[in-house]
């Protein structure tokens, strides 16, 4: 695609004023923030405003709570069959795949990545609510308890929770919406959704194709706005039975607190520090070692490292450190930064001059404490594809790194790749656990019992064996210590949006006689 025509597209892309203005849906109807405030959506790569939404506040979000709280006790949705729940999340994947390329465009615009990260996220969300709509469909209808006499009959049956609070991140604002949405009408409960102030475009889009597949009014609502009212009136409101919770570890810990005042149930999934782990023996073929070098890149650099799972830890082997590291940062100088509708682009901004200045500050710490830069360290000079005004960063290696630097215990959420080393299995694998955080890891080696013995000791609840980022809707995503509590997708994501209920039924009803009176 040429690039003026890339543009061109993204121009079509942007909803229009009308709509974001009037942003906030709740009860089925499109409105404007009941104070009249709006906020400007900012495209990254020009630092330029391109959209107007409504900017919500605590009493939005009690609107959008009393609305999905009627329609959760009085509506029809909790109640509607499972094969017609599964048939509109079905609706909803066609309604994807009908607009994935204007989606795409649009989550570019507003999130910075490049239009084919952005097809493939929709593409992702499209997958998500196939996979809940089969998940659900071929459940049977509860599991018969065995209570040891043919007069009971004794059942535990799953029912949805209620309604359901969903606050998502900036950095993929449709994919982790739909990680929460997909489930949580899957078991027939009612939400509000509140994206990311910076990137709330796609996840308006999201709701628009809900309605167009025929949701119930009062059944999905949104309100766009920051986290410190509408997020934190969420979390703390009485009429919120669970709340899932996507972003950092500060504010996720602000969200328990403010939920277990109700007791409500929470699912917090909290980033992560992850590691990638080498061996030289994934290294000792031309193949082996240029398929290692290019996933690591993948792991640290896609989407400008703004993944809670980037593999921003390069832990490498000793004997192929130098070798290896030097080979990285070639490729990573030749990445190929600008605009993600431009034509070659391969990586784009850092989602705002905010997350730009931290990722500055972490790097300079770390040349403080000690790091050697081996690539990158600055901002790119401008060019035709990259406005000198976007909030770009080129790809960064640092050498040389240990424990106690701020930039490898904290997670960085730019294009930052650290480098430590290691000389036996188990300095890799303590060197690997030795975080706060466990979402994910990888480890590259061409042993399959090291592989088979590393994977299971390190703490994280994913780890890819000779990969890195593949996720499957099937499979639960989550991680340990810090990093959260519960999980995403497959069968235990959409137990998150569950109560087990277990009936009891005497078929042989008879005194008791326990008091003698």
């Amino acid at each position: 695609m040429a690039a003026g025509t890339a543009a061109g597209m993204a121009d079509r892309a942007e909803p229009s004023a009308e709509r974001t203005r009037r942003s906030i849906h709740a009860g089925g109807e499109w409105r404007e923030a009941s104070s009249g405030a709006t906020r400007e959506v900012v495209d990254p790569a020009d630092a330029l405003p391109f959209a107007v939404v409504a900017e919500g506040d605590a009493k939005d979000a009690d609107l959008a709570v009393a609305a999905a709280r009627r329609a959760f006790d009085e509506g029809p949705w909790p109640h509607t069959p499972v094969a017609e729940r599964a048939a509109l999340l079905r609706r909803v994947a066609d309604l994807l795949v009908r607009d994935r390329e204007r989606i795409g465009l649009l989550e570019s615009r507003d999130a910075g990545k490049t239009v084919e990260e952005g097809r493939v996220d929709v593409d992702c969300v499209a997958d998500a609510f196939r996979y809940f709509a089969d998940l659900v469909a071929a459940e049977a209808p509860g599991r018969v308890v065995d209570a040891g006499t043919p007069d009971v009959h004794s059942v535990v049956v799953h029912e949805p929770v209620g309604v359901c609070a969903l606050i998502t991140p900036w950095n993929y604002p449709l994919l982790q919406a739909s990680w929460k949405v997909a489930p949580a009408l899957a078991a027939g409960n009612t939400f509000v959704l509140k994206p990311s102030e910076i990137t709330p475009l796609t996840t308006i889009a999201l709701i628009e194709l809900l309605v167009e597949a025929g949701l119930p009014a009062g059944v999905a609502n949104l309100v766009t706005g920051p986290g410190d009212t509408v997020g934190a009136r969420l979390a703390e409101h009485p009429d919120v039975d669970l709340v899932s919770f996507t972003g950092g570890l500060a504010s996720g810990v602000k969200v328990a607190r403010a939920a277990a005042v109700t007791v409500k149930k929470t699912a917090l999934e909290l980033g992560g520090k992850n590691p990638n782990v080498v061996f030289a023996d994934a290294c000792a073929t031309a193949e082996g070692f240029d398929t290692a070098v290019d996933q690591a890149l993948n792991a640290a650099f896609m989407h400008s490292g703004q993944v809670c799972s980037a593999g921003s830890r390069l832990i490498v082997e000793e004997s192929v450190r130098d070798r290896f590291v030097a080979e990285l940062a070639r490729r990573a100088e030749r990445i190929r930064l600008g605009r993600g509708t431009e034509e070659g682009v391969e990586c784009g901004p850092l989602v705002s001059e905010r997350q730009r200045a931290r990722t500055e500050e972490y790097v300079a710490s770390a040349l403080a404490e000690g790091a050697v830069l081996r690539c990158g360290g600055k901002r790119p000079a401008p060019c035709a594809v990259r406005p000198e005004a976007g909030w770009f960063y080129e790809p960064t290696v640092l050498d040389h790194c240990h424990r106690e630097m701020r930039v490898v215990r904290e997670e960085v959420f730019g294009p930052v790749l650290t480098v430590e080393t290691f000389r036996t299995e188990d300095e890799a694998v303590a060197l690997a656990n030795d975080t706060e955080y466990g979402l994910a890891g990888a480890v590259w080696t061409a042993d399959a019992g090291r592989a088979r013995r590393v994977a299971g000791r390190l703490r994280h609840g994913t780890v890819w064996i000779n990969d890195f980022h593949p996720y499957l809707p099937q499979a639960e995503w989550g991680g340990f210590g810090k990093s959260g509590t519960g999980r995403e997708l497959g069968p235990a994501g959409l137990a998150e949006y569950r109560e087990a209920k277990h009936v009891y039924q005497n078929l042989a009803p008879a005194p008791v006689r326990w008091f003698a009176g």
